[in-house]
């Protein structure tokens, strides 16, 4: 496979921004070798500097349901753009999108639309605390809410305890109002409430995608519910990547459990960037300008972006039966790939929801992120080179969520397997 341009892209990157990348695990930081630079896509694969070509198992991180270059998607983004690309009020493609969303998730009357998850988890945490008159916040240990300074937070001494910047740059007086649980750990979570006895909310991915996909289990979702009512604290889910990826519903189709504020992102855009949180009037009515929480953004709710994830939602609607289609193609790529990694004595350890899936080399079940640090990183990254080598491009990182897209079929993923199959065979002849 021919690199050169992507080894000299690359270098030229690095010289004028920080690791020749904007988001760091596109590095190959963990897995090793030469990231690719992109080029050109389309449908279900991506096309290098070099003119490589790859199966395409990120799909932009998630947001790409209906793959590359949709044409559906495309023809209402060029229609926007033909339109302006933005202009600082009010237009009626916002409403359209919130009512979009709101019509599928019950628990939801109103949203404020974002540009980033990021901003869209920092607000709905700003919202809770106005709203509940608490200081502190429940998250855990291997959940990702985006970048701000309280919640790039990691566990201390104990899984349940206030927890320490897992970042410079992050100060103490910052991080001293987050506490840090374990997942799937009710008793962890009571803890923490009973440590601080001033908890605003409990903040977390119900079906976690940022140690690699871990879903949190029907009793421990449900008891998050009950302790946040036992508590007085809200519950906030974090649907940045699992809201209209999972199922139409997100995670509400697989728990019983209405939180009161969710954060959306990924799919919601389209492959553009914007995001939203949301939730019932009595919380959501405190936003500036009803309310006093003060929330604002220069480019929330660009007209681009929202026609391209008012495009996606339509069309998802329109044939709700591509998350069992989907849902059955990751099913026969794990389990594909798992079986041919048992052949050649490895153990490979698989989670589905929906079009999510997950893979991890080791023995046991995946529950929490303690259990993440045993898996074998080294041999997942032998994996994602040989992979990649032969044109499969999975996430450069074990802790990562792949997702597959309404273009690929059986045959797609058949081919992905064979060549599973031919990388566990060298894996196990270099052992």
């Amino acid at each position: 496979m021919n690199l050169l341009n992507n080894i000299n892209d690359f270098n030229e990157a690095k010289s004028v921004i920080p690791g020749g990348v904007n988001s760091p695990v596109r590095a190959f930081k963990s897995v090793g070798g030469n990231p690719r630079m992109i080029h050109d896509a389309n449908e279900y694969y991506l096309i290098d500097e070099d003119g490589n070509k790859y199966i395409d198992f990120i799909q932009s991180w998630g947001p790409l349901i209906l793959g590359h270059k949709d044409s559906d998607v495309i023809s209402a983004v060029k229609d926007a753009i033909n339109r302006g690309l933005g202009y600082g009020a009010p237009t009626v493609g916002e409403t359209k999108i919130a009512k979009e969303i709101i019509s599928t998730y019950n628990c939801i009357d109103k949203i404020r639309l974002v540009s980033s998850g990021t901003e869209a988890t920092m607000s709905a945490i700003r919202l809770a605390r106005a709203y509940t008159g608490k200081d502190d916040i429940i998250k855990f240990d291997g959940n990702y809410h985006g970048h701000s300074d309280s919640l790039l937070v990691s566990a201390g001494s104990g899984c349940a305890t206030f927890g320490s910047p897992s970042s410079p740059g992050v100060p103490n007086d910052f991080s001293k109002h987050t506490l840090v649980a374990r997942y799937n750990d009710l008793e962890s979570v009571e803890s923490c409430f009973k440590i601080s006895g001033d908890v605003a909310c409990v903040i977390v991915e119900p079906i976690a995608g940022n140690m690699g996909l871990v879903p949190g289990d029907v009793e421990f979702i449900n008891g998050l519910r009950s302790l946040c009512d036992k508590y007085n604290a809200l519950l906030i889910f974090d649907e940045v990547m699992s809201g209209f990826r999972a199922s139409l519903k997100g995670a509400l189709s697989y728990y019983n459990v209405n939180p009161d504020l969710v954060t959306f992102g990924k799919v919601i855009g389209g492959g553009l960037p914007l995001a939203a949180f949301g939730g019932v009037d009595d919380i959501m009515n405190l936003l500036s300008p009803l309310g006093g929480v003060y929330q604002a953004g220069t480019l929330s709710g660009n007209p681009i972006a929202v026609a391209a994830g008012y495009a996606t939602i339509r069309k998802i609607k329109q044939d709700t039966s591509i998350y069992d289609r989907l849902e059955k193609l990751a099913l026969l790529l794990t389990q594909g790939m798992a079986q041919k990694a048992q052949d050649f004595g490895f153990k490979l350890q698989v989670c589905v929801r929906g079009s999510m899936f997950g893979f991890f080399f080791s023995d046991r079940e995946i529950k929490n992120f303690d259990d993440t640090k045993k898996v074998d990183t080294e041999l997942f990254a032998k994996f994602h080179q040989k992979m990649l080598e032969r044109g499969v491009y999975f996430a450069p990182s074990s802790f990562e969520s792949g997702f597959v897209c309404a273009p690929m079929n059986e045959r797609v993923i058949s081919d992905v397997i064979e060549k599973s199959e031919i990388v566990f065979s060298e894996l196990a002849n270099e052992q």
